[in-house]
């Protein structure tokens, strides 16, 4: 587009309408007491969220949705480290973002019960004096179904129907000799 007045904007929250809109019912001014008394620390894996509530601090859009991890603490932000993909390099982005704008990540959750099953799994198998398998200690792909034995009575008119794949034969379209309907 031009320079008109058709132009499209392209500033610092330019196309974020539907991005930073707060759902029904939960606009308002104050964010939740939770925010604010959320410790983060140097390494901590954090989730960034832009909360339209609070302007200060606020990221770019681009960083809305990303993960990311702490490396430093200030008196009212929280300094994250996060990958940004530019062409074929990944460069480490270090933001300084407010605590409205943040959450403790969930994406390492099932990694580290993982890791608290697997420690007490060994730690059981110590105190019994039977080394632990391998395979109750590695995550193992999902194997294929069980098989089966389908009853007559669960199929239609409780016999065996048999599939047969009908041959293609191509007839082309017959045009009629008469073309006066057309006129």
């Amino acid at each position: 587009m031009g320079k008109g007045e058709g132009a499209k904007s392209t500033g610092y929250k330019a196309g974020t309408r539907d991005l930073f809109t707060k759902k029904f019912r939960s606009n308002g001014y104050n964010a939740p007491l939770t925010t604010f008394i959320r410790n983060f620390k140097i390494g901590d894996v954090v989730d960034v969220v832009a909360d339209s509530r609070q302007q200060k601090g606020m990221p770019h859009k681009y960083y809305h949705g990303r993960t990311g991890k702490v490396w430093n603490v200030t008196k009212r932000a929280i300094g994250v480290e996060i990958n940004k993909v530019h062409r074929q390099k990944q460069m480490v982005k270090r933001i300084h973002v407010r605590m409205e704008h943040l959450r403790p990540s969930k994406s390492a959750a099932g990694h580290l019960a993982r890791i608290k099953q697997n420690d007490a799994i060994k730690k059981a198998a110590k105190e019994s004096g039977v080394p632990a398998p391998l395979s109750a200690l590695k995550r193992l792909p999902f194997s294929p179904r069980d098989g089966f034995e389908l009853p007559m009575s669960n199929t239609c008119e409780a016999k065996v129907h048999t599939l047969t794949a009908v041959p293609y034969i191509f007839r082309p379209l017959e045009r009629p000799e008469d073309y006066s309907h057309r006129l």
